[in-house]
C-alpha cells in the first residue's frame, strides 16, 4: 500500500526538479488545485475536505512530464494529474499528497484534418471548439463544464455529455481516435494508444498514464438553437424528448427533461420556467426546428425560448442547466440537495422512467438526459436527490438496481465503485501493470489494483 511520501523522499524531488519544472509551493495554493467538486456529495466531502498534494509542478511539455514522472517514481512519491479540476467524484484529489500535476499548459492544438484533430490535453474544450469553427467542424461531445474543463481531463473523468445522444459515451468505440500517454517508471515509456487500446486511459481517473496528447474525431458544425420546452406533466416532457431522439429529420445535440421544482433553483431562466411546470432543454439544428416545433406542438408543449447558443465570454448556455450543472444550479443555494446518476433500461424506458419519477416522493426530483448506449437511445438520470443520511442514500441506490436501473455512484471516490458493475474494466486494470508498477499514479482510486512490489511480497 503507498503511503504519503517521506519528508526525505520530498526534498529529494524538489532538489532534482527545482530550476527544470514550474514549482508550485504556497500551501494555499496548492490546497486550492488539490480540489474539484466532490463538495456536490456530502458523503465526499466528509472524506475529502482538507486532503492536498505537497506540491504543484505546471507541466509546459511533455519534456517535464516524463521529467516529474521519472522523479515521482525513483523517489516513491505519488503523482495525481490534474485538468480543470471540474470533476466530482474527487478524481483530482491526492488521497496520499505527493505531486499533482497541473497539466494546463500543454494547450497546442497539432493538426486538424480528415475529420480530426490532435491536441494537447491541457485545452479547454469552449477554445478548442472556437479553434475549430473556421474548419467547419465541432468536437463530437463535451461536458457542461466545457467553458472550463480541459479535453484531457474530460477523456480521463468524464464518460459523456452534450453531445451523447447522437454518439454514445466516451468508451463507444470511435470517439476517442488515439491518445499518447507517458508511464511512471524510473525511464518512462512513451505510448501511442489506438483503436481500442484507448479505453485503458478513458474514465480512469488518471490512474492508467499521463496523457500528454489526443486525437479525437470530429463532427460537422451546426448552428445550434438553445430551445426550452414548457409541459403540464414531466411524463410527456420525457416522452416528447424521446420522439425527437427518434426523430431523424431533427438535429439535436442535448434533449434533458427536467421535473418542477427543479427549474425554481434556475435563477437565469425563470422567464422560461413557468411555476408549477416540467421543461424540457434542448439543443437543435437551426435548419431542422420547423420539424421540431411540429413535435413539441403534437406532444403539448409550449416553447418559451428559441435563442442561438453562445457560449462565449460573459453569455451563460443553455448546456450550463443541464447534466450535473443542474445539480450545481441548486447548490448554490441549498446544499441539502445532491444527486444519483442512474442508466434506464431502453426495453420498457417510458415504463421505467415513470415507476421511478414516482417512486419517492418529496427525496427525488426527476432529471433526465436522453443518451445512445450500446446502439439505442435511452434515458441517463441525474435527478436531485433530498439527503438525509448515507444509509438512506444507499437504500435508494439499492431500490433502483433492484428495479432494473443502474447507478453509477457518485458517492464514492474509487474507479470500481462508481461504476455500474463495481469493478475496474480489464482493459484499464491490466494496462496499470504496465504503465504504473508501484501504484503511485493517484493512489486509492484504484482499490483492485496491487503494486507489483506487493505482489512479490504475498505469500505462496
Amino acid at each position: 500500500m503507498t503511503r504519503h511520501p517521506s519528508p526525505e523522499a520530498l526534498a529529494a524531488l524538489r532538489s532534482e526538479l527545482a530550476g527544470r519544472v514550474a514549482l508550485v509551493e504556497e500551501p494555499s495554493r496548492v490546497r486550492k488545485r488539490s480540489r474539484d467538486f466532490f463538495w456536490y456529495s456530502p458523503v465526499l466531502n466528509a472524506q475529502l475536505n482538507g486532503l492536498s498534494a505537497d506540491v504543484v509542478v505546471e507541466a509546459g511539455s511533455e519534456a517535464d512530464v516524463i521529467a516529474v514522472a521519472s522523479a515521482c517514481a525513483r523517489h516513491g512519491v505519488p503523482l495525481t494529474v490534474r485538468g480543470g479540476g471540474t470533476g466530482n467524484y474527487g478524481q483530482a484529489v491526492p488521497l496520499q499528497g505527493g505531486v499533482l500535476l497541473d497539466m494546463s499548459g500543454l494547450a497546442t492544438i497539432e493538426w486538424q484534418r480528415d475529420g480530426a484533430v490532435r491536441t494537447g490535453p491541457g485545452i479547454k474544450m469552449n477554445r478548442l471548439d472556437a479553434e475549430l469553427a473556421p474548419g467547419g467542424e465541432e468536437i463530437r461531445m463535451h461536458p457542461s463544464t466545457k467553458r472550463t474543463a480541459t479535453i484531457g481531463g474530460f477523456i480521463a473523468g468524464g464518460s459523456g455529455g452534450i453531445g451523447s445522444v447522437n454518439y454514445g459515451q466516451l468508451r463507444e468505440r470511435g470517439n476517442i481516435r488515439a491518445a499518447r500517454v507517458v508511464t511512471l517508471e524510473a525511464e518512462p515509456k512513451v505510448l501511442e494508444l489506438t483503436g481500442d487500446r484507448v479505453h485503458g486511459v478513458a474514465h480512469a481517473y488518471g490512474t492508467t498514464g499521463i496523457i500528454t496528447a489526443l486525437e479525437m474525431p470530429l463532427a460537422p458544425a451546426r448552428p445550434w438553437i438553445d430551445v426550452i420546452v414548457a409541459f403540464d406533466d414531466f411524463l410527456a416532457a420525457a416522452e416528447c424528448g424521446l420522439a425527437v431522439g427518434r426523430d431523424a429529420a431533427i438535429g439535436k445535440k442535448l434533449i434533458t427533461p427536467i421535473a418542477w421544482p427543479l427549474p425554481q433553483w434556475f435563477t437565469g431562466l425563470k422567464a422560461y420556467c413557468p411555476e408549477g411546470q416540467a421543461i424540457l432543454i434542448a439543443m437543435i439544428a437551426e435548419d431542422t426546428l420547423p420539424a421540431f416545433r411540429a413535435r413539441v406542438a403534437e406532444a403539448g408543449g409550449r416553447i418559451t425560448l428559441e435563442t442561438p447558443l453562445d457560449d462565449g465570454p460573459g453569455s451563460v448556455p443553455l448546456y450550463e442547466y443541464t447534466w450535473n450543472h443542474s445539480t450545481l444550479q441548486v447548490l448554490k443555494t441549498d446544499r441539502s440537495w445532491t444527486y444519483l446518476q442512474s442508466l434506464h433500461p431502453a426495453e420498457g424506458l417510458m415504463e421505467s422512467v415513470a415507476a421511478m419519477a414516482a417512486r419517492f416522493p418529496g427525496e427525488i426530483v426527476p432529471h433526465l438526459e436522453l443518451i445512445e448506449f450500446a446502439g439505442k437511445l435511452t434515458y441517463a438520470g441525474i435527478p436531485l436527490l433530498k439527503f438525509t443520511t448515507e444509509e438512506r442514500l444507499n437504500a435508494i441506490i439499492a431500490e433502483h438496481e433492484a428495479s432494473g436501473v443502474w447507478i453509477a455512484n457518485p458517492h464514492v471516490y474509487t474507479l470500481e465503485d462508481g461504476t455500474r458493475h463495481k469493478r475496474a474494466e480489464t482493459d484499464q486494470l491490466g494496462f496499470k501493470r504496465l504503465t504504473d508498477p508501484a501504484g503511485l499514479m493517484n493512489p486509492g482510486k484504484m482499490r483492485s489494483f496491487t503494486p507489483a512490489d506487493a505482489e512479490a511480497s504475498l505469500p505462496a
